[in-house]
């Protein structure tokens, strides 16, 4: 038997689609949620007051990110398909130049003209287009833009993010409220970060330092202002 075949290759990169967009939605679910509920409470708000604002930021945040990623991801797919458009058209027009265009991509990275030439013939006869979209235009299947796909994982996780904060404020007394949704949404954070490592193969330690910073940032600046205008009022 090949070692190929008993030694598979996983690589992290072919979850960055799905993995971009889970990471980015937990984070924000966490962050802005749990920074608005310890906002709200600063000011003085009650509990079912701050409970309100809470479930209307779940919703009013998951909407938003999923239609955010639906809008940025789909204007990425439009542009991917005006190019490979334009490199088809050119394929059947200019081919000697495509050819060309081609083996002068391989010659810059390291093969000898003629090879490269010799290269460029094989795939195109196979596939032209996509080798044109991958080597030239750099769109493959594992960077291809998937609309439905991130906006349905940012506005799900985003939920699961948020409810965690949530779950604090309908279960906890009015005095234990800010610390515990600081400490629920910061170990949270930690979690986010070690998974999101753990799945794109990334330091661990790094990547908890920056989620937890950036959460912690957010809390505490919203809570100064909620403390300020909750005097001023």
């Amino acid at each position: 038997m090949s070692r190929l075949h008993i030694h598979p290759e996983r690589h992290a990169v072919a979850r960055i689609g799905w993995l971009r967009a889970a990471v980015l939605g937990a984070n924000d679910g966490i962050v802005s949620t749990g920074s608005l509920i310890v906002g709200v409470a600063a000011s003085g708000t009650d509990r079912s007051g701050i409970l309100v604002a809470g479930i209307a930021a779940l919703v009013a945040g998951a909407m938003s990110m999923a239609a955010g990623e639906y809008v940025s991801v789909s204007s990425q797919t439009d542009t991917e398909q005006a190019d490979l458009a334009r490199e088809k058209a050119e394929l059947a027009t200019q081919p000697e130049f495509e050819r060309q265009e081609l083996a002068n991509i391989y010659t810059s990275r390291g093969l000898e003209p003629d090879l490269a030439l010799r290269v460029a013939d094989q795939l195109m006869a196979s596939d032209a287009l996509g080798t044109h979209a991958r080597d030239e235009l750099g769109i493959t299947d594992i960077s291809t833009a998937r609309p439905l796909q991130a906006a349905f994982t940012s506005a799900a996780t985003f939920s699961a993010g948020a409810i965690m904060p949530l779950a604090v404020v309908a279960v906890v007394s009015a005095q234990q409220l800010i610390p515990l949704v600081v400490a629920v949404s910061l170990l949270c954070l930690v979690l986010l970060g070690a998974l999101g490592a753990k799945a794109g193969g990334a330091p661990v330690v790094r990547s908890i330092i920056r989620v937890t910073f950036w959460g912690a940032l957010a809390m505490a600046l919203t809570a100064g202002v909620g403390s300020l205008f909750g005097a001023t009022v």
